[in-house]
C-alpha cells in the first residue's frame, strides 16, 4: 500500500476536519457516551484558523488521492521532558486500512516532523480504555511508553 504523507496546509482543513470527527464518533460510539461536542462544519473551519495562526499542524495521508490517516499535534514546552515537545491531539487511520502498517508509517512521519523541530519527546492521551486496548497496544508496539495518569478536562466556555 503506497501512501503519500504530508505536512497539512490550509487545502488539507477539509480532509482532517472530516476524519477527526470520524475519529471522535468513534470513540463516542464505543464507549456509549458523548465525550464531545463537535460537527463537522465547525471543525473544519477551526482547523483552517488553527493551522493559519500557526498553533496547529497535522500530516495527512493519502492512499490513491484519498485522505485515510492524520495525526494532528502542537508544539508545547515541559520542563519535565526536557525543553520542546509535540502533543499529538488526534490520530486516526481509516478503519479499511487498519492493521496495514499505515498507523506505524504515520507515527515515523510525526517522529520525523518532531526531529525537524527539535522536540525532546511525542506524548499524546489514548482514547478511554478497555474499549481502546488494541490502540494502547499499537502505541507501545510503536514506541510510546505509558507515562501515567487519565487525560482530564474542565470546559471553560
Amino acid at each position: 500500500m503506497k501512501i503519500n504523507f504530508k505536512v497539512a496546509e490550509l487545502e488539507d482543513s477539509t480532509a482532517i476536519g472530516s476524519l477527526v470527527v470520524e475519529l471522535t464518533n468513534e470513540i463516542s460510539e464505543l464507549t456509549k457516551a458523548q465525550h464531545f461536542d463537535i460537527n463537522l462544519n465547525s471543525t473544519i473551519e477551526r482547523c483552517r484558523e488553527l493551522i493559519r495562526e500557526g498553533h496547529y499542524a497535522a500530516i495527512v495521508g493519502k492512499y490513491q488521492n484519498k485522505p485515510i490517516a492524520i495525526a494532528t499535534f502542537t508544539e508545547t514546552y515541559a520542563l519535565y521532558a526536557g525543553g520542546k515537545i509535540g502533543l499529538i491531539q488526534e490520530f486516526y487511520i481509516s478503519p479499511e486500512c487498519r492493521a496495514t502498517g499505515v498507523g506505524t508509517m504515520l507515527i515515523e512521519q510525526v517522529k520525523k516532523y518532531g526531529k525537524q523541530h527539535d522536540w525532546s519527546c511525542i506524548e499524546l492521551c489514548t482514547p478511554p480504555l478497555p474499549e481502546f486496548e488494541r490502540t494502547l497496544n499499537f502505541y507501545q508496539q510503536n514506541g510510546l511508553i505509558p507515562v501515567g495518569g487519565r487525560k482530564m478536562r474542565q470546559t471553560l466556555v
